[in-house]
């Protein structure tokens, strides 16, 4: 038995003779010099623009300036996400801002400029995928190619003699390769055999699922709805565009699309650490609620976690916020109810100490019965400790202060414009003085009362403190195919990075001595060690199937002796 290698070297590339004909047409040339170079004309320009947009180069270009596209979007204020940063930025960049305006960069996603690369994206994508999916289809019909004339020169080769027959040997070989999934057939004196399919399929997942995202992300972003609303416990809200405190949508969006239910929010509970270095961060923040679903569904109860949303049709309602509404009632001059409500205040640190407002607009008169309008600037200290005086030590209720300032005037609210709920405009009001002439203002804890000068009133921190909880609803359809092609996507790009395409060829033929010849090569589409140490194990297991015979020239006492064939790269191929 012996190992040899045909160390021939690599024949010149067929049409060879061609390439000058072909390099002829290839000018650079000017026109007066090749006055016979053919026009592309209109079809052939339009080829030529088609074959480079479903060029892989151009789709990777594409995908990046997308990426580079997005970026703006996410730096500068966008309209209809949060109007009001950008009409701040309008002021406070005059001169950038019209050059935004003429850029599309206040609404990027929706630019004409982002819109056009994301559909020639698609495009060329589609381009791309569409023809290699019918030549991978082709592949899979058809069967491995014939071996090559000369199997030493290709990169992975072995060979041997055997007093076995030729027929034996490929049908052995021919069992072993099915044994190890490749598809393989006889063809002629040789068997044909391939493996690594699942490679271009993850080519081609990966490239669709890419589509797929394309889709939904644009999909979602027209559709999408999301709004916010806070819910004082005992207080109920219904989805529709009128309930929410905020609310944006997709530009094709319509109010038909919202999920027809109701909830009402039954109480609100939090805990928190109270020893140690983590001392005040929350452990639990849950809302126990009782929906419905429909205008005649059923009252059904359930907890809204952290993370944990409510789910009713395609939208999902989150707890995203927390915080406390002291009850307050005001009286005016004559002892008269003016104002009696839980007034929901925001927390300003993580200890919860919380501010905002309380408005009486129309009700209220003072003591000689002129009509009027009170304000009362309010921080709410959820543990107060003496010296403090706006800050809260915990965020649980453990010694619970009202901190009030009284005004009094023209709270602004006819003036037309618009303005916060939680905020006090003070331009038109005049503070309440105390008996030393300064600004009046009072603690309170639960069940005390301030009482307003000359007679004007009072205003009492009631002993019920109320919790609300920020809900926010939003809507993400296509979020699920989103996901999947984003797992699509990343498994379809292992499988083109690690498996690979690679093809065996097994000959066997009878020499002029009667002795058979076996040879084996083996070729990757890509360099790759895993071909030569793949060739070496199965001519290793195909050998002992088909042991070596002794060559010619050599003496037969040494035959026993023989080692097993290696695999060994041919003279000019790549390792």
């Amino acid at each position: 038995m012996s190992n040899t290698t045909d160390k021939a070297a690599p024949a010149a590339p067929e049409g060879q003779d061609d390439l000058g004909a072909a390099g002829s047409q290839l000018s650079t040339a000017p026109t007066e010099d090749a006055p016979n170079l053919p026009s592309l004309g209109v079809i052939g320009w339009a080829r030529w623009f088609w074959r480079q947009l479903t060029s892989m180069r151009v789709a990777l270009l594409l995908l990046l300036l997308l990426s580079l596209g997005a970026i703006p979007g996410s730096l500068i204020p966008q309209s209809g996400i949060d109007d009001t940063k950008v009409a701040e930025f309008r002021q406070a960049h005059e001169t950038l801002a019209p050059i935004y305006d003429k850029l599309g960069l206040f609404n990027v996603y929706s630019s004409v400029w982002f819109s056009a690369i994301y559909i020639l994206l698609f495009v060329s994508l589609i381009g791309c995928i569409v023809p290699r999916t019918w030549q991978f289809v082709g592949q899979l019909r058809g069967r491995p190619p014939g071996a090559p004339r000369r199997l030493t020169r290709l990169p992975a080769y072995t060979t041997w003699r055997t007093e076995a027959e030729p027929e034996q040997i490929r049908e052995a070989a021919l069992a072993l390769l099915k044994k190890r999934r490749f598809r393989a057939h006889l063809t002629g004196d040789a068997v044909a055999a391939e493996k690594g399919y699942l490679r271009e399929v993850g080519n081609l997942a990966f490239h669709i699922a890419l589509i797929v995202m394309l889709i939904a992300f644009a999909w979602g972003q027209l559709f999408k709805s999301e709004g916010n609303k806070l819910v004082v416990e005992g207080d109920g809200f219904s989805n529709t565009l009128t309930q929410y405190d905020d609310f944006k949508s997709g530009s094709l969006f319509s109010q038909d699309d919202l999920d027809p239910f109701s909830f009402t929010l039954k109480n609100f509970k939090g805990t928190y650490e109270a020893t140690g270095p983590n001392r005040g961060t929350p452990r639990t923040y849950q809302a126990d609620i009782t929906y419905s679903v429909g205008a005649e569904g059923k009252d059904e109860k359930t907890t809204v976690k952290v993370n944990e949303p409510l789910e009713i049709g395609d939208s999902k309602v989150y707890l995203v916020s927390h915080g406390y509404a002291p009850v307050i009632t005001v009286r005016d001059g004559r002892g008269k109810v003016v104002f009696h409500d839980a007034v929901p205040l925001l927390p300003l640190d993580g200890n919860v100490t919380s501010t905002g407002a309380v408005k009486v607009m129309d009700d209220y008169r003072d003591a000689k019965g002129k009509w009027d309008q009170l304000g009362f600037q309010a921080f709410f200290l959820p543990s107060y400790v003496k010296g403090n005086e706006l800050s809260s030590q915990f965020p649980a209720l453990l010694n619970p202060v009202l901190n009030l300032e009284a005004y009094h005037g023209d709270l602004g609210v006819n003036a037309g414009l618009p303005q916060s709920v939680y905020q006090l405009n003070k331009k038109n009001l005049k503070g309440f003085k105390d008996s030393k002439g300064a600004q009046l203002r009072e603690n309170l804890n639960p069940g005390e009362t301030m009482k307003l000068p000359n007679g004007a009133g009072s205003i009492t921190f009631e002993k019920g403190i109320k919790e609300w909880a920020g809900f926010q609803v939003a809507r993400q359809p296509a979020s699920g195919w989103a996901l999947a092609g984003s797992l699509a996507a990343i498994f379809g790009l292992a499988a083109s990075l690690f498996i690979q395409r690679r093809r065996v060829w097994v000959r066997a033929t009878a020499g002029t001595d009667g002795i058979t010849v076996v040879e084996m090569a083996g070729l990757g589409r890509s360099e790759s060690a895993k071909v030569p140490e793949e060739l070496g194990d199965l001519a290793g297991i195909l050998y002992e199937q088909a042991p070596g015979a002794p060559d010619p020239d050599d003496d037969p006492a040494d035959s026993e002796a023989s080692p097993d064939p290696q695999v060994v790269p041919a003279e000019g191929a790549e390792k």
